[in-house]
């Protein structure tokens, strides 16, 4: 049975990075309106969280794209399963994301995304695992780096579950 081993980021630690990251996007896209997409489902806490942060005006849209499934690796295999509901040629787009693990996922979205021609396009994680990459990927905003360990919480999960938790700790699959 599964378990939490460990928290690796407390509640505390998140609010005050995410408000960090929040006041940077504001400074950044200063006069600007930002597309901003959060992923699904990983990745709707955080947004939250970072929308409620950024003072501009944004525009908010969402995507589910997957390429874990039910497992713990990812497959590589990256399917769009809901698309914007808006053109973005032209406009600032900030795609917002749980995890940068293998860099599949984000470098075939980006990609998809870049040849729709926005304005500009940026990349926000809210965990980075650059010990998990498998194609070179960064992120222009980067909440935490974390260590090669199954994390949850704070919208992460495993298989469905644990989203909920207001951390970040370390699954056990023992």
């Amino acid at each position: 049975m599964e378990r939490i081993e460990k928290i690796l980021i407390t509640k505390e630690q998140i609010q005050e990075r995410v408000k960090q990251m929040g006041e940077q996007i504001t400074k950044d896209y200063e006069g600007k309106e930002p597309y901003m997409v959060c992923i699904l489902k990983g990745s709707i806490v955080f947004f939250a969280d970072l929308i409620r942060n950024v003072d501009l005006p944004v525009v908010v849209d969402t995507m589910v794209v997957s390429s874990y499934g039910n497992s713990t690796i990812s497959s590589g295999n990256v399917r769009v399963k809901k698309d914007l509901a808006e053109d973005i040629a032209g406009r600032d787009v900030i795609v917002v994301e749980d995890i940068i693990d293998s860099g599949h996922t984000l470098s075939a979205l980006t990609k998809l995304l870049r040849d729709r021609k926005p304005s500009s396009l940026k990349v926000v994680t809210f965990l980075d695992k650059p010990s998990r990459r498998k194609v070179q990927f960064e992120g222009d905003y980067v909440g935490f780096k974390v260590p090669d360990e199954f994390v949850i919480g704070y919208g992460l999960d495993y298989d469905e579950r644990y989203r909920n938790l207001p951390y970040v700790g370390v699954l056990s699959l023992d």
